[in-house]
């Protein structure tokens, strides 16, 4: 390679490549410390989340509920996350999860005999208890963080966010508080999505009941909440005989996030 045979192109090389390895040296440092700054009390439940997902699109039911179960027992045991959004989000999946067996069980094969031998009518129910306990979580979240400044969100978590931290020093617990903080901030931002999409699954519920005063009631509740929730707009418009809306070239780039 003739090129290397220049000095000043050698010693180019050499600067690059140091600025590569110190490059990679920096971001390694800042993943590492973002990291570490993440409650290690409920790290486990992260991480299940991301066999859920697998499991989410193998529909492996069974196990889909195992784990949802072992992610709602980590996050019961600190009051802090008790009642928090994540464990909205995990009733919610439970719902999505019965709903989908409800609504396809003619046509779907379902890996267990325990939910096989289920009626429709059972496993509705079931999404209808588990869509409701959601609603439920979502509101007092937003009832205690929504529109809080960030100074009223560090009193609010001083009050039981460091139970069960007792072992961490001052300082460690101030970087997974003030993580905890940033994270509301995000969820104060979605957790209104995702009090509409369980809105909308209730509205599916009794659509499927037949009670459509009561499904256009909680289909208008998720509009409300979140004006882009296209299934909620177009069950309104297929309950009033309307034609079902077609999304626009953003929300086809840009759908929206499924729960997790």
């Amino acid at each position: 390679m003739a090129f290397l045979k220049d000095k000043k192109t050698r010693t180019l090389i050499i600067i690059m490549s140091v600025l590569v390895a110190i490059a990679l040296m920096i971001s390694r440092s800042y993943y590492r410390s973002v990291n570490n700054s993440f409650d290690p009390r409920v790290v486990p439940a992260r991480e299940l989340y991301t066999e859920y997902n697998n499991l989410a699109v193998l529909n492996e039911f069974e196990e889909i509920f195992q784990l949802l179960d072992s992610i709602e027992n980590y996050y019961n045991q600190y009051p802090h996350y008790a009642d928090s959004y994540e464990t909205g989000v995990v009733f919610n999946n439970r719902a999505a999860a019965y709903l989908t067996m409800a609504i396809h069980k003619d046509s779907m094969v379902i890996r267990s005999k325990y939910f096989d031998a289920m009626s429709k009518d059972t496993l509705f129910h079931l999404a209808e208890d588990a869509v409701k306990s959601a609603i439920t979580i979502y509101e007092n979240w937003m009832t205690l963080y929504q529109g809080k400044s960030e100074d009223q969100l560090d009193e609010i978590l001083n009050r039981n966010f460091f139970i069960g931290l007792e072992s961490y020093t001052e300082e460690e617990k101030e970087v997974f508080k003030n993580r905890r903080i940033e994270e509301i901030q995000t969820a104060q931002l979605e957790t209104p999505r995702r009090l509409s999409v369980s809105y909308s699954n209730l509205g599916l519920i009794y659509r499927n009941y037949q009670e459509y005063e009561m499904a256009l009631e909680n289909y208008k509740k998720a509009i409300d909440l979140w004006d882009q929730n296209m299934d909620a707009r177009n069950n309104v418009n297929l309950l009033l005989g309307r034609p079902k809306e077609k999304r626009n070239l953003i929300q086809k780039m840009f759908p929206p996030q499924k729960e997790k």
